[in-house]
């Protein structure tokens, strides 16, 4: 069928994300977080070893807006969010678009429980603004939003539902494997689940916790096996963050993908940035979960191959 032939049937979705998106746009001014805009076109990206950005000339088209959020932290703005389009090579399928739409927000002075907070209050504030009330279904299934939502470490995840333990899943190189295959599909059958505590190799831009050196402070919303959410207590340590960088440039390479330079005006700032948390929700994810659809497709106007 013709795309322009597809457009009215996704009428009733796309009004319920346009009402989605206003109730957290509300939720947001309400708490006195000032709404910014950055660059979406940046000459230095966050080198991570699985993300591959979309080049722009010389320069990229941001994978996340947080490196010029986080400056703004720095430079004294405590309480900040954007809605911004967000785009990675490579991203494809049922629950992923090269071009998507992400939430960030910060906060000065906490770390990433309270993050937590923020996000039950949140969806469960979007899901009755919209008239769905305290429980969706996903695909016949109930989901019960009502708060306290369940926490379950990386490691606890791994020995309730994986063949193999964390460790041995690190040292032969198939967590993301097991996450997909084994655990993913388990988290937030019956209510949203927080998988946090992930290992300090896997976050990249996180805190490490201080009664824990092998665990970053860093967590993931997931309802219905999907996850919706990436979480971190912020690292604000320039020394180690170029480190960091510096290693996952090195795994780029290696993988012949495209390599920028350092981010260096943000790499400059971390010194002066305070304790903060910020978090990353998938706008078009969130509307999937709210308007019970199986595919990314259905809750975007437009697709990639439809243009």
């Amino acid at each position: 069928m013709d795309e322009d032939w597809r457009l009215p049937c996704k009428a009733d979705t796309l009004w319920l994300r346009a009402a989605m998106t206003q109730a957290i746009r509300r939720f947001f001014l309400d708490q006195d977080f000032l709404e910014i805009e950055t660059p979406v076109r940046i000459p230095a990206p966050a080198p991570e070893s699985h993300i591959e950005p979309i080049a722009s000339g010389e320069w990229c088209l941001q994978t996340s807006p947080e490196l010029c959020m986080k400056r703004l932290l720095a430079a004294g703005y405590p309480k900040i969010f954007q809605i911004c389009k967000c785009f990675r090579a490579g991203e494809r399928g049922a629950h992923h678009l090269p071009e998507f739409t992400m939430i960030e927000w910060y906060r000065a002075g906490t770390d990433y429980l309270t993050l937590m907070d923020d996000c039950e209050t949140l969806i469960v504030r979007i899901a009755e603004e919209i008239g769905l009330g305290d429980t969706v279904y996903r695909q016949g299934r109930k989901i019960c939003l009502t708060p306290p939502w369940e926490k379950i470490t990386v490691r606890g995840a791994f020995a309730r539902y994986a063949e193999l333990s964390l460790e041995e899943a690190l040292m032969k190189d198939r967590f993301d494997e097991i996450m997909v295959c084994a655990i993913e599909p388990h988290l937030g059958r019956e209510r949203p689940v927080f998988l946090y505590e992930y290992p300090a190799t896997l976050g990249a831009l996180a805190r490490v916790k201080a009664e824990d050196q092998e665990v970053a402070e860093r967590f993931e919303l997931y309802i219905s096996g999907l996850e919706l959410a990436n979480a971190f207590s912020e690292l604000t340590d320039p020394v180690e963050q170029r480190r960091r960088f510096e290693k996952a440039s090195c795994d780029l390479r290696r993988k012949n993908h495209p390599t920028y330079p350092l981010p260096e005006h943000f790499l400059e700032s971390l010194s002066r940035m305070p304790p903060a948390a910020g978090i990353a929700l998938g706008l078009d994810r969130l509307a999937m979960i709210l308007a019970d659809q199986t595919t990314i497709d259905a809750v975007v106007a437009f697709t990639p191959e439809s243009l």
